[in-house]
This record gives structure tokens, sequence and C-alpha cells, in this order.
């Protein structure tokens, strides 16, 4: 491959979020995989991998986690780069973490309908009007927002955090306000919530979940709490992505419906390999499913490139970095009883 193909490459990752490379030989199959399993040791890297991602992608892996648990994983690596398999923010948030690590993300187009639809310029004017605010942000948002904010948290550790936080200030909490009713009915706080929301979680349809439990008399319905209100209502249990496995795994019940983005079930099949794991129906007849398109974005044939490229690269400035990296911590400190 010659250096002006590259270069050509690399100035079309603003438009295209990856390297795409049409003359380059990519290996197949298991050639593939051991391809990048060598890059990663020649490179001192490291894989991690949300739950959501592709299954080969969460097979690859040194981590598999949710939000919580990647974000310790980044915290916490001696390598020297960071192979970040998830979405824009989630990579991001590990950049704050490392700042002198080289941190990748195979398709920089992999975002979040939650960060995209949050900022931190609508924060200030929020907080502008509630001045004596505390603001409680949801990981799923952009370093601009996360900057802005008071304090992070996940879906792992955001009871833990909201309840931890002083009673006598109101609490702004963005971006999901699917989530933050669920946590306002949870611990009893009143939250002027940010009105955003998931498109996937938002995609399940309440009727045709209730059909699926009244076709499955013995089967538990679970739910993300991003979900709308109407299916958490029919839910049996709502928690958190790592709080579905475990629950899934170690709950009697032999059958459950799922509530949430479907690249979970990879890892439910590998813990619970006798159960029988239904998705939930979305309001789309023509989808058995609800996969988040972001997430799916990230391809191993893409990995590969990122891997022997080391781009696309994510930076952020130093000064923004720093006002990040403080909410962040705050959650990290916060969340230290939480596995």
């Amino acid at each position: 491959m010659s250096t002006e193909t590259l270069e050509k490459a690399k100035s079309a990752i603003p438009v295209r979020g990856f390297l795409d490379i049409k003359d380059i030989a990519i290996p197949q199959g298991e050639d593939l995989v051991k391809a990048i399993l060598k890059l990663k040791e020649e490179k001192n890297a490291v894989i991690l991998a949300h739950y959501y991602q592709p299954g080969e992608i969460q097979d690859i892996a040194d981590f598999l986690g949710d939000s919580l648990q990647l974000a310790r994983q980044a915290k916490e690596t001696n390598a020297d780069m960071i192979v970040f398999c998830g979405v824009h923010f989630m990579a991001e948030a590990a950049k704050i973490l490392n700042p002198t690590k080289k941190v990748v993300l195979p398709d920089t187009m992999a975002g979040c309908s939650l960060a995209d639809g949050c900022s931190g310029e609508g924060l200030r004017k929020m907080r502008e009007q509630h001045p004596n605010a505390l603001i409680a942000t949801y990981i799923n948002c952009n370093a601009e927002t996360k900057a802005e904010s008071d304090i992070i948290v996940t879906s792992s550790n955001a009871e833990t955090v909201i309840e931890a936080l002083p009673k006598d200030r109101p609490i702004i909490f963005a971006p999901d306000k699917n989530l933050g009713r669920y946590l306002s009915k949870k611990t009893g706080r009143d939250m002027i919530l940010w009105d955003g929301s998931c498109i996937v979680h938002e995609a399940f349809s309440m009727e045709r979940i209730a059909q699926q439990l009244a076709e499955n008399p013995d089967a538990k319905l679970i739910a993300h709490p991003e979900s709308e209100e109407a299916v958490l209502k029919l839910a049996h249990f709502i928690g958190s992505t790592s709080a579905l496995l475990n629950f899934v795994e170690k709950d009697d019940c032999q059958k459950f419906i799922i509530a949430t983005e479907e690249g979970i079930l990879h890892e439910m099949k590998k813990r619970a390999p006798h159960k029988e794991l239904i998705p939930a129906l979305v309001f789309d007849e023509s989808c058995n499913c609800s996969e988040c398109f972001y997430m799916k974005r990230n391809t191993m044939e893409k990995l590969y490139l990122c891997m022997k490229y080391e781009l696309p690269e994510i930076l952020i400035d130093e000064e923004l970095r720093l006002r990040a990296l403080k909410p962040i911590e705050a959650m990290l400190d916060l969340s230290k009883s939480i596995k």
C-alpha cells in the first residue's frame, strides 16, 4: 500500500469515521482473530468491549463490561494503547482517565442518541435557572457535557450516587429522562430532568411485550431502566446491563424476556446456556430485536485496521479533559462498594 493511499484514508476519517483502505488485504476468519491478537501483543494494547458489541468482538476482548466496569478497567490498565470497542463517549471517557495513553476507537461514528442530544451549553443554561442544583449526568454524554456536571453516574451506580448527594440540594439529571424518572421513584429525590432518551430502549412496545408475557407465562421480563415507564411497570426485574446478566445467571427462572440491547444475549447465553432467552419486541413489527446501530458500527475488520495503524485516535483538549475528569473521579470514589 502506498503512502498516498494511507494518507487519503486518514484524511477521510472525519467523514467516514474509520480507516477505509480498499487495496489492503485484511485477514478473514480465524486468521483475522490471530492477526488482532498479534497486534495486541506487539503494541502492548488492551481491548475493552461493551456488552452491546458484536459477539466476535466480545469474544476477543480482554475486558468485557458495562460502562462502570469499563471505566474502572480504563483507569487501572497498564497497557500503552487502549482499544475501545464501544461508542464514542466511552472511548472519550477512557482518554479523560488516561491522558498519557493512546486511545483508539474502530469507528468514531459509533455515537449515542443520548450523547448527541445533550450539550454543555444546555446544562449551563439549566444551572442558571436552578443555581442551587447539583448536576448529576449519566455517563452517556460527551466530554463537554461531563465538564459541566458535578458528578457522573452509570446505570450500575446511579442509585448509590443519587442517595449520597446532599438532601438539601435539588438535582438536575441529564440526559436520560427515563432513567431519571426511575431514579426519582427509587430514591424519593425530586429531579429536574433533561428531555433525552435512548432510541434503542424507547423502541420497546408495551403492548407486544404484554403479549409475549401472555404467551410465556413461565417467563420473567427483565428491563434496563433506560426503557420507558410503561415497560418498566411490567418488568419482574429492572437493572443495569451487568445486573441483568447476573440476574439471568443466578435466578431460578428458566425463561426470560430481555428488554435491552440485543448484544447482551451473547454473554447471557454463555453464562446461562440452558435458559431460554427471548428478545423483547419493539414497535416495528418487521424486527423482533432491538439493536443499537451505533454499537454495531464497530466490526472485526475495522478493529484490525484501527490497531494496525493506531487510528482513529481519541484526542481531548487538556483544559476540557481536566474539567471532565473531576465528576468522573467523584463517581468512581463513590462507587468503590459496587462490584
